[in-house]
């Protein structure tokens, strides 16, 4: 019954109606100058103190033709508005002899309003189809529509693609001209379910003149929904899921039984015009609505909501049982924590400020991190200020220490224009493990001073924009002498920079390598050098004073090859499993044919491929086609994707316990992060793993002469 007609003839109307009447002159003169009078207007209008009054009665059938009934007659004589018409956007009209003027936003609705009765009588009374169906006919008809004039700054699910962050864009998407769905005057009582479940792609949604009783709340996965009429029907009340169609422009209401707005709707912050004519809405709202207009109202219901409950907790997923008590285990996390610069309400329109707030992020970032109690941070958009001032201090409390270094833009900055810059930091459990090395990944500055890359025009028009490092350590545990690497990196975010993201990779898998070799040379601690110079602290950052003895620390762990040195690859790789940084990473080589390189000119890596030497897997790949599938990691309005990864090398250890999902169920009335519950867009991701047992060991003496890199690093050690 919902399927559209891709083929329709000249006689045919997707709302089912049958054609052959020729357009209505006047509802296509209603319909253009209800889409030129739709404007935003800068300079608020003084208005009365009394609201005009609702409806005094109600239509019950969709056929049955309601008229408008003020007290004073007004609806009558009400002239649309136009700026040659009223110079001060208000429409007159005569209250107790005195002029009543209307505010710029109310004399709008009671525009829309107006066609949207004529609109209604015209289908009720005349029988013609809806003015959307007999507007768009040719366009459903599969004829695409022209481009508008703004096209260049058309958005994607209703938010700006250029924002820094990933859009979901899907590399083969078929061709569908269609977007938009008009159902009005069909007399239906209910909507089926397969609306919602299969056509997530429409824009624009028509359910006017019906007898519906209610929305599905399922209407809340059209998450590309624009403009939604579901006027002269007999709603009663509307489902919170609504909040989740945040692209929505327009949603018309008129003529309906709704007697209040959910507070979930505050998340619409696109919204431009939501008209409540005709519903028997509380005072409040109503009021709010008419004196300051939609923008205003929806400000409102989005900074007074409540706060939400809180979803059920993450929980923990057992990879492995029966680990043995002899194998040393090591808990890593890894988040993308959101620059405070970067949270800003332009950016994140549908979460309330006092949630976007650094104050109360940072507290409910910390929480995190006290409840998790990771051995190993690793944290992507850490801003200079904030490390200094926030996670250093904060985490030495209980007994983490830190390495950081921001993007290389930081260089051509001074002063507070420094502070504000962001980049990736390493926090480590002091008592537990020692810094040997530390090493940031500049990859501007190495692709331009490799030889191959010199001459490369995609090195300089595409690579040298983008200035995301990446940042590893090496480290040895005190007391069982195991070594490892952490690699922590954010890489660019554009989808149209995938060529960019896997040459990045391939430069850090490349300096990866060349540093693991060089650590397989790397000279055992002392004894006195392993030794921790203070007891652990507690969670409350107290030491602790148990009776057992402290633990002795081992002779160094020693490295015959570079592939056998533990590696876990952490960080933000803005990428999809399908992307060539992901098959590069768990395959050990992409191909220089590989769609992602082709046409590009990177050097070596686009003549001959990009490869490293090291076995590598995802650690969510374990959860793969179970129920607790990891389905995402940053989720937004217009993204929802894993493009936060743990890698780790097989050979060397084991996964054994992984961070569950978030409560899917929460997520439903949720329409993206950050909010009161999660203080960043992405979720952090958290894996238990254990070193595996080596056979052989190797006794060397030589020395490791060459220097680390220290070039705008701050550490605590």
């Amino acid at each position: 019954m919902y399927g559209p007609n891709h083929q329709q003839g000249h006689n045919t109307r997707l709302n089912g109606v049958p054609g052959g009447r020729g357009m209505a002159p006047q509802m296509m003169y209603n319909f253009v100058q209800q889409q030129s009078a739709h404007q935003h207007h800068t300079h608020p209008q003084q208005h009365h103190q009394n609201l005009p009054q609702d409806h005094g009665a109600h239509g019950g059938a969709a056929g049955t033709i309601t008229h408008s009934t003020f007290s004073s007659g007004l609806m009558s004589t009400v002239t649309p508005f136009t700026p040659s018409n009223h110079q001060n956007g208000n429409a007159p009209g005569s209250r107790g002899g005195q002029t009543q003027q209307y505010s710029e936003h109310w004399t709008e609705q009671l525009k829309s309003f107006k066609d949207s009765e004529q609109a209604h009588q015209t289908m009720t009374e005349q029988h013609q189809p809806h003015y959307f169906a007999r507007l768009r006919a040719s366009e459903n008809r599969g004829i695409i529509p022209a481009p508008s004039a703004n096209a260049a700054e058309t958005a994607v699910d209703g938010e700006l693609e250029d924002r820094g962050r990933p859009v979901n864009v899907d590399k083969n998407l078929d061709r569908q001209d269609w977007m938009n769905l008009d159902f009005s005057g069909q007399g239906l009582k209910n909507i089926s379910l397969t609306l919602f479940d299969h056509y997530e792609f429409v824009t624009e949604l028509y359910l006017a003149s019906n007898s519906l009783t209610r929305l599905p709340r399922e209407i809340g996965q059209l998450r590309s929904l624009r403009h939604l009429d579901v006027s002269h029907n007999q709603l009663t009340t509307l489902p919170p899921e609504l909040g989740m169609c945040t692209p929505l422009r327009r949603l018309l209401l008129y003529n309906n039984l709704i007697q209040t707005i959910p507070s979930e709707l505050g998340a619409l912050h696109f919204l431009e015009l939501l008209g409540i004519q005709g519903n028997p809405l509380e005072h409040d709202q109503k009021q709010k609505l008419v004196e300051e207009g939609t923008k205003a109202l929806i400000a409102h219901l989005k900074e007074q909501a409540p706060v939400p409950i809180p979803p059920n907790p993450r929980l923990p997923i057992i990879i492995q049982e029966d680990v043995g008590s002899e194998k040393e285990r090591i808990r890593v996390m890894s988040w993308n924590t959101l620059c405070d610069k970067y949270a800003t309400s332009a950016q994140y329109g549908y979460t309330p400020a006092s949630a976007l707030s650094w104050e109360y992020r940072k507290d409910s970032i910390m929480r995190e991190f006290r409840d998790r109690s990771a051995d190993i941070l690793c944290l992507q958009e850490t801003a200079m200020d904030a490390y200094d001032d926030f996670f250093l201090p904060e985490l030495m409390k209980i007994g983490y220490r830190g390495v950081f270094y921001p993007k290389t833009r930081v260089k051509h900055m001074t002063g507070k224009d420094q502070l504000s810059v962001d980049g990736c930091s390493i926090f480590y459990k002091s008592d537990k493990y020692i810094l040997l090395d530390k090493q940031m990944v500049d990859f501007r500055q190495t692709a331009i001073n490799r030889p191959d890359m010199k001459t490369a025009d995609d090195v300089f028009n595409r690579l040298m924009p983008k200035d995301t490092i990446a940042v590893f350590c090496f480290f040895e545990s005190r007391y069982t002498g195991n070594r490892f690497i952490v690699v922590n990196a954010h890489l660019c975010w554009e989808s149209y920079l995938a060529d960019v993201k896997a040459i990045q990779t391939g430069i850090l898998m490349e300096l990866v390598t060349k540093q693991s070799e060089r650590y397989t040379r790397r000279p055992a601690l002392s004894m006195e050098e392993k030794r921790s110079k203070s007891p652990p602290p507690s969670a409350d950052g107290d030491s602790e004073d148990g009776d057992e003895p402290p633990q002795e620390p081992v002779p160094s762990q020693e490295y015959r090859n570079n592939t056998d040195i533990p590696i876990l690859l952490c960080g933000d790789y803005n990428s999809m499993a399908d992307s060539s940084v992901y098959e590069l990473l768990e395959k050990g080589r992409i191909a220089p044919d590989h769609p992602d390189l082709l046409g590009h000119s990177y050097g070596n890596f686009t003549r001959d491929g990009i490869e490293h030497p090291f076995s590598l897997r995802n650690s969510y790949a374990h959860l793969f086609g179970t129920p607790d599938e990891l389905t995402f990691t940053n989720y937004t309005p217009t993204f929802s994707g894993v493009i936060d990864y743990i890698w780790y090398t097989t050979n060397t250890l084991d996964v054994i316990e992984l961070l569950g999902p978030p409560d899917y169920e929460y997520l439903k009335r949720v329409p993206g992060f950050p909010n009161y519950h999660f203080p960043a867009d992405h979720i952090h991701i958290m894996g238990d793993f254990v070193f595996k047992s080596r056979k052989d060991k190797k006794t060397t003496s030589d020395q490791d002469k060459s220097g680390s890199s220290r070039n705008q690093s701050r550490d605590l050690n």
